[in-house]
Formats: structure tokens, C-alpha cells, sequence
């Protein structure tokens, strides 16, 4: 039985002092520069984890200057099997409101300056180029423990949903967020992408909870999406999200995962064109 290890990226609200019992901070450098800020390592009900800032704990990285192979790379060479993360999000669906989690299972890209991949000849052992697939970009076991666990607590939620990611840092035009409803995304954030994707060419298991602050722009009818607002609600839904993480982390330890994660790697692995 893999021994499991959850690495916990987020934003604003969730470096809680008593989400990590026995904290311990670790400063570290990757062969892609500096993470966003320290790890904090540490344990939830004796299962070992790892918490790091998207966006550093003063939230003055803006989402394209987040570095995001530093921060995936330092959470595998921490020994992570597993990335539980969240985002703040605007809804694009009249059915998902303000204060929900969504388990998204699917995103689009809408970004266009970050480093998507590992296989840039940086390092020796990551030569070629990762055609890494992302039919199931999030790992489907892990999002189905997770809403077990957000039932269980009584939160409104959506099992499933498609994000799409801009770029940032501004939000939406009205235009634009009528467009992605065309296009069936359920919400948007500028996080998703390339988090996913490289923690799939490491071979991590990744889910995300979007954590709903607001209806984008798309509601003539509703106060359109500002920075005020946005704070306010995501500050509510993190402490959410850390029951979440405290209900539903000792049972994903439970698990025997040696069969998903050395799956995982084996897609990883087989991806690689030379």
C-alpha cells in the first residue's frame, strides 16, 4: 500500500494555523526557481501534508506571474501523491450561486503566456515533449471522496462542472462572459491552467473544489464581479473548504491508491515523444 502524502495549494484564507497540526515551514528551490512561497508541511489527523500558497501568503503574485512549475515541482520532490486545491471562481450558470463548491471535472484554456510543461530541456531527465492527454484532467476517485465528504457536511455543491481559465488579472467583460456561457463552462477563475496539467505530467493525482464568489459579469440583473465582493465571499467559502480538507483527508489516506498512482505515472511516462 502507497504510503499517501496531500499537498494543499490554495489562496487567500486557507493558511489557517489549525489546519496543520505540528507546522513546520521549508524554504525550497526547483530547477524552475522559487515556489510561491514556503511550504508549510505538516499533519491532518497524523496524515502527512504539505500547504502552499498559490499566490504567496500576502496574495501579491498576480495569476501569470504565479510560478507554477516551481510550485508543482516542489509539492512532488516533497514526496506528494495527491494536490487537493481550490480557486476562487465566478459562476456562469444561474443554478450555481455564491457560496457553492464545484468538484469541476473538465476545463477550457484561455490563457496565453504560461509555461504549460516540464519538457523544455531543463532538466536531463524530462527531454522530448509531453503529449500528456486531459480526457480526465482530474482524478475522478478523488473528486467522488471529496463530495462524500462535502455532503456529509451539509454544503451546497456541484459534482461536477467545466471551468474556464483566463488569463487575468482583470475580470471578464460583459461580452466575454456571455460568450463562455455559450460555450457551457459552468464557471471561471486564472488558476486551473497549467496547475492541472503539470500536476498530470508529474504524475499527481489533482482535484480542485471551486469555491463560487460571485456571477461574473453575464447578470445585467446582479452586482457585477469586483475585488470587494470577490474577498468577502472567498474568505466564507475557505473556511468551508477546510472542513472540507480536515473531514476528508483521513479518509483518502485510508485508501490503498498504489493501483491510481502508479497508473497516473505510467500515463505520465508513456506521453513522452523523443
Amino acid at each position: 500500500m502507497s504510503k499517501v502524502k496531500i499537498g494543499i495549494i490554495g489562496g487567500s484564507g486557507l493558511d489557517d494555523p489549525h489546519l496543520l497540526e505540528n507546522r513546520q515551514e521549508k524554504s525550497v528551490v526547483t530547477p524552475f526557481g522559487k515556489p510561491s512561497d514556503v511550504l508549510v508541511t505538516g499533519t491532518i489527523k497524523d496524515v502527512d501534508c504539505v500547504l502552499l500558497a498559490r499566490h504567496g501568503r500576502k496574495h501579491d503574485i498576480a495569476p501569470s506571474a504565479v510560478n507554477y512549475r516551481a510550485n508543482v515541482w516542489a509539492l512532488k520532490e516533497e514526496g506528494c501523491t495527491h494536490l487537493v486545491v481550490t480557486t476562487a471562481c465566478g459562476s456562469l450558470q444561474e443554478s450555481i450561486h455564491p457560496g457553492d463548491i464545484v468538484l469541476i471535472d473538465d476545463f477550457i484554456d484561455r490563457t496565453t503566456k504560461r509555461k504549460q510543461s516540464f519538457y523544455d530541456g531543463t532538466l536531463n531527465e524530462f527531454q522530448g515533449i509531453s503529449h500528456v492527454p486531459m480526457n480526465e484532467p482530474f482524478c475522478p476517485l478523488l473528486r467522488t471522496m471529496l463530495a462524500a465528504s462535502i455532503k456529509s457536511l451539509g454544503y451546497s455543491f456541484r459534482e461536477r462542472g467545466t471551468m474556464i481559465t483566463i488569463e487575468g488579472p482583470r475580470f471578464s467583460t460583459r461580452a466575454e462572459s456571455r460568450l463562455w456561457r455559450q460555450w457551457r463552462a459552468d464557471v471561471v477563475n486564472m488558476s486551473t491552467v497549467p496547475e492541472v496539467v503539470l500536476a498530470k505530467e508529474a504524475g499527481l493525482l489533482y482535484a480542485s473544489l471551486a469555491l463560487v464568489t460571485d456571477y461574473d459579469s453575464w447578470r445585467d440583473d446582479y452586482e457585477a464581479v469586483h475585488v470587494e465582493l470577490a474577498v468577502k465571499t472567498f474568505k466564507d467559502n475557505a473556511a468551508k473548504a477546510c472542513k472540507v480538507f480536515l473531514h476528508a483527508i483521513p479518509r483518502i489516506a485510508e485508501k490503498d491508491w498504489s493501483n491510481f498512482i502508479s497508473k497516473n505515472k505510467e500515463v505520465a511516462r508513456c506521453s513522452i515523444m523523443k
